[in-house]
């Protein structure tokens, strides 16, 4: 798996060695991931990996920050390529959040490895509010509730959906089923009204 490379600038050094983690994590799972196992899989000295990450558990919550980044980034597009109802923008955001799920199972395996991390939560919680915050501000103009109103409404969207993604992961349910029934929770809770 070596991918022995050139001089790179740091930013680019840094998003290599990122998807090189990344890498091992999908063929290994987090116990296999190392800075002394990145920098062999990257093809670089160890003092390199070192100057980016410092600590294993600072490479794991880069990791999970690069993940949540992709995800948000993705979400945000699919939401401006959609066509501009509320039926079809919460479609969207379900299809996209379980996505999350389906479509990067190592934001899961990082997230367990990070558990017990006293940071971890106060990202998450940043995570959550940014996630939150866009939802509120993709579907304020569908809603006739205040912003307000309505950023409370997503919070308690995401937690309906978390515990979606739970049944999902217990293979409970069809992503298909999951993703209808969050449609229909954001749909119905958030004051849908039409767009003028």
């Amino acid at each position: 798996m070596t991918t022995r490379s050139g001089r790179l600038a740091k930013p680019a050094r840094r998003e290599q060695l990122l998807d090189t983690a990344l890498t091992l994590v999908r063929e290994q799972g987090t116990d296999g991931l190392t800075l002394a196992t990145l920098a062999e899989a990257a093809g670089v000295s160890r003092p390199i990996v070192y100057d980016h990450f410092g600590t294993r558990p600072e490479l794991l919550l880069a990791l999970y920050r690069q993940l949540d980044e992709r995800h948000r980034t993705a979400s945000e597009q699919a939401a401006r390529d959609a066509t501009p109802t509320v039926d079809e923008i919460a479609r969207v955001m379900s299809s996209a959040y379980f996505a999350c799920a389906t479509d990067m199972p190592e934001f899961d395996a990082i997230s367990a490895a990070l558990k017990g991390n006293p940071d971890v939560q106060t990202i998450q919680h940043d995570i959550l509010d940014s996630y939150r915050d866009w939802m509120a501000a993709t579907l304020q103009p569908f809603s006739s509730l205040t912003a307000t109103a309505l950023r409370l409404r997503c919070v308690g969207v995401l937690g309906a959906a978390e515990t979606l993604a739970a049944e999902l992961n217990l293979h409970t349910t069809t992503a298909e089923e999951a993703i209808s029934a969050l449609t229909d929770l954001i749909v119905g809770t958030i004051g849908a009204r039409e767009r003028h």
